[in-house]
């Protein structure tokens, strides 16, 4: 196979690869954010101090699991080269 054609446009070598990585912790953030306030409201009872730290509990967790656990030991994809 011979070279490429210089005026094909290839994704990777022209996208920064920084925004795969700025959109994935805008989704974890989103998904984390949500699931936290709809785990937090089954839970009756709670005073607002209470409510806030379930909150960022449950929000922590998803991070520390996705990035830690689920990234670095499945994935096994580090996350700054």
């Amino acid at each position: 196979m011979g070279k490429a054609n210089p005026y094909v446009h290839i994704p990777k070598e022209s996208f920064p690869h920084w925004i795969w990585y700025a959109a994935e912790c805008v989704i974890l953030i989103v998904v984390a954010f949500f699931s936290a306030v709809s785990i937090t409201n089954t839970f009756e009872g709670l005073t607002p101090e209470q409510h806030n730290y379930m909150i960022t509990g449950i929000f922590a967790s998803f991070f520390l699991v996705w990035y830690v656990i689920i990234r670095h030991l499945i994935l096994k994809k580090k996350i700054l080269r």
